[in-house]
């Protein structure tokens, strides 16, 4: 069971529009209502691949309760933690060449009543978890270190952790040492203060990030592809996408594939990569499931090509 853990998540709504015009009234040429946030998009893949996967999430008001009701209707067992406060709604904006402006609500404030039951459900809940992933910005109320608590936490009971984060949340939790975690480029190059411009750079960082604590770092390099660097070795996979819809969850995606795929070697990055490359083909924050997979499209390799200059460097 892979259990997924999201402080903050959301009522994602995406419209598809041809293009994206200040001032201007825009039509939609097509709209998705989607559970939102990063934990719960790895639970939409994983169970869209047939496995098993509880979603523990705080959730509160009309936005709240409908997030539970579309994770019912898509066969994810929900572990609610009730807060006062009502749950955000995101709002995403798909062109049709590919760009996507999102906007994104900041969440409602947690109590220290609510903070703590959330910790007591993580608890609760991880007994049978092969892995917990934890994902996500921290919502008001968290402090900074929250997620160092429970990657702790998780090691105690014997289980491991990936973590989806960023910021001081990021550093902060290295230093509890999660099995993986997965930055994306510009996450990255916060993590370590200074400009990412080729793939080269982006690995120098990564074996940075092992340094300050992290098992393994999964580095989504977008359009580029994706970095596995762990204690075995470091892999380079990337896929050929022609058709991009949208780019809302694909880290997400590929999270859930590489702890599918046992979280760990080239194998699990191929089935990230391979995830990752199938969710930008769908509309909206759409999970892909096992037959809109393409692994013959994927190559991953330890020879990486380092001088290769991200097609959108990380300032």
């Amino acid at each position: 069971m892979i259990l997924t853990v999201t402080p903050n998540p959301s009522l994602d709504r995406t419209y598809e529009v041809p293009a994206l015009e200040r001032g201007e009234v825009v039509r939609a040429t097509g709209e998705r209502m989607d559970p939102g946030g990063k934990g719960v998009n790895v639970s939409r893949a994983v169970a869209a691949a047939g496995r098993r996967t509880v979603a523990v999430l705080p959730l509160g008001g009309a936005p709240g309760a409908l997030v539970a009701d579309l994770l019912d209707a898509q066969g994810i067992e929900v572990a609610p933690v009730p807060v006062a406060g009502a749950t955000r709604s995101n709002i995403a904006l798909a062109e049709a060449d590919g760009v996507l402006t999102k906007i994104n609500a900041p969440g409602p404030e947690l109590s220290p009543e609510e903070q703590d039951l959330l910790l007591d459900t993580v608890r609760a809940q991880s007994r049978d978890a092969d892995w917990i992933a934890c994902c996500g910005s921290l919502p008001q109320g968290l402090a900074p270190t929250w997620y160092a608590d429970v990657v702790t936490r998780a090691h105690a009971g014997g289980a491991r952790i990936a973590l989806d984060t960023s910021g001081r949340a990021l550093l902060e939790a290295l230093r509890a040492r999660p099995d993986v975690v997965k930055p994306n480029a510009e996450e990255l190059a916060e993590a370590v203060a200074r400009p990412l411009a080729t793939v080269g750079d982006a690995l120098k960082a990564a074996e940075e990030l092992r340094a300050m604590g992290a098992g393994a770092v999964l580095a989504s390099l977008g359009a580029d592809g994706q970095l596995l660097v762990s204690d075995t070795g470091a892999w380079f996979g990337s896929a050929r996408v022609s058709d991009v819809r949208s780019n809302v969850g694909a880290g997400d995606a590929s999270l859930a594939g590489f702890l599918i795929a046992g979280g760990t070697g080239p194998e699990a990055l191929a089935s990230a990569v391979a995830h990752g490359a199938a969710a930008v083909r769908l509309p909206g924050s759409l999970m892909p499931a096992p037959a809109d997979l393409d692994p013959a499209a994927v190559t991953v390799t330890a020879d990486i090509p380092l001088d290769r200059e991200l097609t959108e460097p990380a300032p």
